[in-house]
């Protein structure tokens, strides 16, 4: 059977959305993957600080030669966020999507919701989409609902509190520090929650699960069973990026991480198009603007207005000839 057509037959199986929310979806570079080639996103780094500490998490907030997630160039303002945002939103009118996904956790920095509560004044129509943890998604659940964000993603590695103990060191949650399993039970708890109401109050959830090779690998089906169950729109099995407390483990193979996929299918989609992006990245998502030189952005700048100015001719010709045939 073609790739779009299992494509379409997910989409037809999997949860239901207004007609509102398909549009931006469909517009959402990570959410379809046929939207990859034609849409691009914007991500605003404001949200440095992090409430919990991954085995493989090293954020550093000026490498500007590594593409990963924790990763940016410089941490902005909310209203540095909003100077930048407006610029590339005008030069590069393919972006649909504004997002803050790091580098830290955006829910435990204030300056996520300040940030969204100036893009949503300035742009009312862009699709607002936020990267989380999940840690304190159960109580800060209805400041995304007033804001507008409409895509959310949620990092769960693991549903089972023994296996969660060896991938995160340690969480601050109320201002206590917990590690080992406790911890992991206080984590898993908040993240199931807040994903089931996130779905129930009509967001669209893509969950990112990280493949562990040794630790979680074997545990993955187990997360997109329960994924079915919450009502998770998709799915994205990301390589582990061997750092930190994992840097001796070797990552999994292309076939590993594609066998473990079509394992987690049957339950919930799969994205297979991730390029695992910096947290200030923009423009398409194989096509990270935020590490071009000025003279290759004014490229596509210009190339993208002559492609708007194209379309609009053709929209307004077609228009005129439609109106003469009446």
């Amino acid at each position: 059977m073609p790739e779009e057509d299992n494509h379409m037959s997910e989409i037809d199986t999997g949860p239901k959305y207004e007609e509102e929310l398909l549009r931006k979806i469909a517009k959402h570079p990570c959410y379809d993957k046929k939207a990859q080639h034609k849409y691009g996103r914007i991500h605003l780094a404001v949200a440095p600080k992090c409430n919990i500490q991954c085995n493989f998490c090293i954020r550093k907030f000026d490498c500007v030669n590594e593409s990963r997630p924790g990763v940016t160039s410089k941490v902005l303002t909310p209203q540095e966020a909003l100077q930048k945002t407006k610029p590339i939103l005008a030069d590069y009118p393919f972006i649909e999507v504004v997002g803050i996904a790091g580098p830290g956790d955006p829910l435990a920095n204030d300056e996520t919701f300040e940030t969204f509560e100036l893009i949503k004044k300035e742009f009312p129509e862009i699709t607002l989409c936020m990267s989380t943890n999940g840690l304190l998604l159960p109580e800060k659940l209805q400041d995304l609902l007033r804001l507008g964000v409409s895509t959310l993603t949620v990092t769960l590695n693991s549903i089972d509190p023994e296996i969660h103990a060896k991938i995160v060191d340690h969480i601050i949650y109320h201002g206590e520090v917990y590690r080992g399993t406790k911890a992991a039970e206080i984590h898993i708890k908040n993240q199931l929650e807040g994903i089931k109401e996130a779905v129930d109050a009509g967001l669209v959830v893509k969950v990112n699960t990280v493949l562990i090779p040794g630790i979680n690998d074997k545990h993955v089906v187990e997360i997109a069973r329960k994924l079915n169950e919450l009502g998770v729109y998709i799915m994205n099995v990301m390589p582990l990026i061997n750092q930190g407390a994992f840097a001796d483990i070797e990552p999994p193979t292309a076939e590993e991480r594609k066998a473990v996929q079509e394992d987690c299918e049957p339950y919930v989609m799969q994205m297979r198009h991730c390029r695992q992006c910096r947290a200030d990245a923009f423009g398409l998502l194989s096509q990270d603007m935020s590490q071009m030189s000025a003279e290759r952005r004014k490229l596509i700048k210009i190339h993208s207005k002559e492609d708007m100015e194209r379309t609009r001719v053709i929209l307004n010709k077609n228009e005129n000839e439609e109106t003469c045939k009446e």
